[in-house]
This record gives C-alpha cells, structure tokens and sequence, in this order.
C-alpha cells in the first residue's frame, strides 16, 4: 500500500516541499530502502522510526518498504524526516485512517520509546506552510513558540507520536499554539555595554554614532587599551530595534543552523557577532558539503566585529568583498548556487603594528606600514569611516565624568533613521546602500562642497566607489543635523575619516 506525506528540506535557508512516499509491498522479504538523496542521518531514521512505533504500541510492517523522498535531485539531511517516515508508515499499514494528514507538514525527530525531539527550521516550515495555504504544521513542542512567529498558520506541538497519530485519527485534540505578539517580544532591552563606560574618545563616539545613525562599516585604529573592543560591544545598544520582517530574516537564519536559543520565539536582538581571527573562510563566509550560513550570515541585519583585523589570514578577508558590496553571499556547487543574506555592519579594530603600539620612528613607522598592508586596498575602499582611537590622558581616565552614554547616541541614531526612511522611502534603506545614481537626487551640495570633493580626489587618491562613501557619509552627517542640503563641514567631517586611502 503506499502513503504520501508532506514535510520539507531546507535549501541554504529556503524552505521547499518535500513528499515522503512510502511503499509496503504485500509480498518479499523484509527489506527497508530510503531513497532520494538521503544523508547518513536520514538512512539511519529507519532504525529509530521502528523502535518509536513498536514502543508506542503500533505495529510495525514486516514486509519489503521503500521509502521515497522528493525532490529526488535535492540531498536531504537531519533527523526532521522521522516524523513524516512513521506517519507513513502507520497510514500505508491503516493504523491512520482519516486523510487529515493531507493539509498538514510534519517534522521532527522520534527518540525510541516514541517522543518527539526538537528540529532545525521549524519557522521555516511554518512558512512554507502559509505560502502552500495548508492548513497547518505538527511540529515538536519545544519548536512550536518559534513556528508560531510565523502567524495565520496552525502550529500543533505534539510531545510524542502516539499523540500525533490519537490527533490524525481525531481520538485525541492538540490545541494550536498561540500566535506570538512579535511587536512586543521586539520592545528595545537595556544594552550590556554603555558608552558612558567609555573614558574620553568623544571623536570616536562621534564616529560611531555617523556609523549607527547610516549603518556605515567602520574601522577603528589605535593602540592597545584605548577602548576599541569596549565601543563595538556598545554599539549595537545604539542601533534601531529589529523590525518584524527584519526578525523573523535573522530567526529562519538562526533556526537552519539550531542556534535559536531554547524557549525563545524569535531573535529579538540585533545579532552581533565576533568570529576569532583563526576562522576559516567557510566558517566566516559559509559553505561546505550541504551549505550553511557562515558568520557573516549569522550577522545578517546586525554587526559583524573583526577585532585585530590584520591577523585574520588575507583570502579570509577578501571574501568579504562580496557580501559588504551585494548585502548576499552565493555559494555555488556543481548542481546548484544557494544564496544566503548578509547586509551586516562591518565593525573592525586594528593597532597600528603587530606590538600594539603607536610608531614612534622611521623605523616603527615602516612597521606600521607593512602591517597595515595585510588588509588590501580593495577591501579598505569598501570601509566608509576609518577613525584613530589616541591613547586616553590621565586625567581623563581618573575623572568621574562619563562622557556622552548610550541613551544620548540611541536618541540620535533614532532621529537621523527617521529622516532617512521618509527620505529614502524604506525602513531598510539607510544612506549606506544608496546607490551614485539615487545620491545625485538625495545629496544635494551647497556651493564649495563640489570643489572640495575635486581636491579630495586628486590629493587622496578615492576610488568612484570612495567617492560615493564619502557622500553616503556626508548624508549622514547632515541627517544627524536635520539638514536637507549637504554644506562644506558635512563633506570635510567624511572626507576625515578616510584616514587609509592612499594615492595609487
């Protein structure tokens, strides 16, 4: 007898209908075959499907089944295809008698006495169930907050088959998990880290204020003990709260790869992260056998901080070209190319040489020289703001004044966000993704602005794409005054903080 059942794979992050059809065959010997590009965990499934549904009670076919996952052509993994092998297996042998499984997915991995362990990607298969209109999903319990983000969808948690099978055959009701109040989950939480701890380094708070107020990619670079790493850990306190759409991007992301915290419904903050400078290229762009988001992705709508960017290994950092550039990351495979987002903030501290110091002869300064060499000319033409971070005087450091906090820079970043979005028509358009073309409309120069732009490129040596830093920059600068028109100082205040570009 064969029985088909939906379930899904995920593609990078993109969830795809998957039908199990299993077969029981009236005659043969008993044999078990799954096919359809199964990894070793799938294969194993059979193992743990048995023992589920003979300590629950059911019987289990004695006979010769085949079991078919499609898309044949699409490798799947994990053990989130128990679940819908057993309820196969339980209709093909009349145990399920309802069709109610029809307009439903199904998920989850079986432990052998027959409960239900949670799975990688249930907001994913939510969402692949509202886009079918089915009428909902069974999914383990301890993933049903995630999968009810996804609203207008029917998530039933389900503890162990027997109660899936007591709920298919309608014997037993599994009410629908509540819909989550994303709005309210969203609500800003006070930040770890405050600028106010921050002794002195108002220029680079003022830096990183333009960087949060335009989502700009920054390089700090100073000596050691300066404060470098303590103000990117503060900067995601001053970022915008996630949007709705913007939570539930970085939650299916999160969710493909099982880091979604245990109990939580969404990813409520912007993510920061901060891979160590031992990373592999796939580690940080992603990658491997059956693609997965790598740190980059990881960071998608939040901060990827590079602390000492130089000793990263060089091919690691010229991967980020791609992403800092298209806001994506492609990987390719002989059989097919899987997209993941990353439209990140770039966050990077560096001491000018590899001792943590600052040069303070020729011959430290052509050590200097060499160390920053290590990150490419590319590569830094793609960073908008490059500030130094000076040792902080002595008297700063033992003053009680804490200098401009966080709940000053929020406020800031808050009223300039507002101004780009009514200007540019979108909440996930800031200045830093304007393209030269929308510039020429929405920055406008007063008079003297163009001739110093003329002069910053003949002296400095910028690129085109340099050049459009620069007003993406000055943009900025001039939202954060509420000025319409670009004037001389917003332009020379960018132009200052392209302290690494050098005449080629």
């Amino acid at each position: 007898m064969l029985a088909q059942v939906h379930s899904f794979v995920l593609q990078g992050i993109d969830p795809l209908a998957c039908e199990v059809e299993v077969d029981v065959a009236d005659r043969g010997l008993a044999k078990t075959t799954i096919v359809g590009l199964p990894d070793a965990a799938v294969k194993e499934s059979i193992e743990r499907v048995r023992s589920a549904i003979v300590n629950s009670g059911y019987p289990f076919p004695m006979s010769r089944l085949l079991i078919n996952l499609a898309p044949a052509d699409i490798r799947k993994e994990g053990p989130s295809f128990d679940l819908p092998i057993a309820v196969g297996l339980l209709l093909a042998g009349q145990v399920i008698r309802s069709q109610r499984h029809k307009r439903l997915l199904f998920a989850g991995e079986l432990a052998l006495d027959g409960r239900l362990r949670p799975i990688h990607g249930a907001i994913n298969l939510a969402i692949l169930a509202r886009k079918l209109e089915l009428d909902g999903i069974i999914v383990p319990t301890e993933n049903a907050s995630e999968a009810a983000a996804v609203n207008a969808v029917s998530v039933y948690p389900a503890d162990t088959l027997a109660s899936v099978v007591g709920f298919l055959n309608e014997q037993y009701e599994i009410e629908p998990y509540p819909d989550i109040d994303a709005e309210a989950l969203l609500e800003s939480q006070p930040p770890g880290v405050d600028f106010g701890d921050v002794k002195g380094q108002e220029a680079a708070k003022r830096a990183m204020v333009i960087a949060a107020a335009g989502a700009h990619n920054i390089l700090m670079i100073g000596p050691a003990g300066t404060g470098k790493t303590l103000m990117s850990r503060a900067l995601a306190g001053i970022l915008p709260p996630l949007s709705r759409d913007e939570a539930l991007e970085v939650t299916r992301i999160y969710s493909s790869v099982g880091q979604v915290p245990k109990g939580q419904a969404l990813m409520t903050q912007r993510p920061v992260r901060t891979p160590h400078h031992t990373a592999s290229s796939v580690a940080v762009i992603g990658g491997g056998t059956i693609p997965k988001p790598g740190e980059v992705s990881l960071a998608h709508h939040g901060v990827l901080f590079l602390d000492e960017m130089p000793e990263f290994p060089r091919p690691v950092l010229e991967t980020l070209r791609q992403p800092l550039e298209d806001g994506c990351v492609t990987i390719a495979r002989s059989h097919s190319a899987i997209r993941f987002p990353a439209r990140f903030m770039l966050v990077a501290a560096m001491n000018p040489t590899p001792k943590g110091d600052k040069p303070t002869d020729e011959v430290s300064q052509r050590e200097m020289e060499r160390y920053l060499s290590r990150i490419s000319g590319p590569l830094i033409d793609r960073i908008d703001i490059h500030v130094e971070v000076p040792p902080v005087p002595y008297n700063l450091l033992a003053g009680l004044s804490r200098g401009t906090d966080t709940a000053t820079m929020r406020k800031t970043v808050h009223d300039a966000r507002n101004v780009q979005w009514q200007r540019n028509g979108s909440t996930t358009k800031p200045n830093s993704t304007l393209s030269g073309r929308v510039l020429d409309k929405l920055a406008p120069m007063a008079e003297g602005c163009a001739e110093l732009m003329k002069q910053a490129v003949s002296e400095l040596g910028l690129s085109a794409r340099a050049y459009d830093k620069v007003r993406r920059v000055a943009r900025t600068i001039a939202d954060i005054e509420g000025q319409e028109v670009l004037q001389v100082h917003h332009v020379a205040e960018a132009i200052g903080y392209r302290l690494l570009d050098r005449v080629t």
